[in-house]
């Protein structure tokens, strides 16, 4: 279950109140009047079940709650009621199904912000790639790839494009092409500096590595991986399965390409430079067009799910009457 608090106007309160009771799933409606100061208006709370959550606040928004009032969402960790237990059987389908796409949009919009955090969590990540891969490290690859937080952006790509977002899309697109270019850049730098220390060596890229070298060989199961681990990484999302996430990031080679890549710059091997670039950009590729099928394949099943959202005319709901309330004058 969702807790939804709105601020609303007091001419909009009634079609609020009334939206809240037609919406199947919700319960635990309550009315405030005239508790807002900031907008001013009426407080409105209600809880609604994940699976119609996505439909009331389209058309909360659509009311114009967003602009002229408040609209806010928190996840409720434990609910002992009754009627909240007949809402979650009343909403149709399953919660791990159910696509918040506000709630996804604005987590994608904050991952896909180009900050310095961001910029410096995914240059750290491929340094430490670089150390992995110099020194055929498997473990220091697992963790450089879950450091890295390139996921983010392209999950607001996907998000972008699904939802006919340019902007959100473009944003992203930026903050994943400057993060890389930025992150390879510094680990250039980093292998440079490494080398003058004596701790890197070109002969240590020309060795045999058998545990690294898939990572500038790309070959069909490079992008067949990442487009199992789109799917994946976007279900996660949706879903708020925030472990499996984890496990999509160590799952595709884009970081450690992107370490690979930059090392072999510093040496001059441009032909190991050139296959970690086409093993970074299979996996870009492949993850963003999974992804974003995958985002396409839930907004056309739920959007089967609609008609189901709302309860038929004159049927029972709960909540409270209009002139069940007196306005202080």
């Amino acid at each position: 279950m969702l807790h939804v608090r709105m601020i609303t106007p007091e001419r909009l309160t009634d079609q609020v109140v009334a939206l809240v009771r037609q919406t199947v799933g919700t319960t635990h409606l309550a009315v405030l009047t005239g508790a807002a100061l900031d907008p001013p208006g009426d407080v409105v709370l209600c809880d609604v079940a994940r699976e119609s959550a996505d439909e009331l606040l389209l058309e909360l928004r659509a009311l114009g709650l967003d602009t002229d009032g408040s609209i806010a969402v928190e996840n409720i960790d434990l609910s002992l009621s009754r009627s909240a237990d007949r809402a979650e059987r009343e909403a149709p389908g399953e919660a791990a199904d159910a696509v918040i796409w506000e709630q996804l949009t604005e987590a994608t919009h904050e991952e896909s912000t180009l900050t310095i955090t961001y910029l410096a969590f995914l240059a750290l990540a491929t340094m430490i790639a670089a150390c992995g891969v110099v020194l055929d490290n498997a473990i220091l690859i697992v963790g450089a790839m879950a450091v890295g937080p390139e996921f983010g952006p392209l999950a607001g790509i996907c998000t972008g494009l699904v939802q006919r977002a340019p902007r959100l899309a473009a944003r992203s697109l930026i903050a994943l092409l400057v993060g890389f270019a930025v992150a390879m850049a510094a680990t250039t730098l980093f292998s440079l500096v490494m080398d003058a220390l004596g701790q890197f060596e070109p002969g240590m890229l020309d060795n045999p590595r058998p545990n690294t070298s898939f990572i500038w060989q790309p070959d069909p199961f490079s992008f067949i991986v990442a487009v199992l681990a789109g799917v994946a990484g976007v279900l996660s999302l949706t879903s708020a399965k925030s472990g499996a996430l984890v496990g999509v990031a160590i799952s595709v080679t884009t970081v450690p390409a992107a370490a690979n890549g930059a090392v072999a710059l510093s040496y001059g091997e441009f032909a190991q430079m050139w296959g970690s670039a086409e093993q970074l950009l299979l996996n870009l590729i492949g993850i963003t067009v999974a992804g974003t099928l995958t985002l396409g394949a839930q907004k056309l099943l739920w959007r089967t799910q609609r008609g189901r959202m709302l309860r038929p005319p004159g049927a029972p709901s709960e909540g409270i009457d209009r002139k069940d309330r007196a306005r202080p004058s």
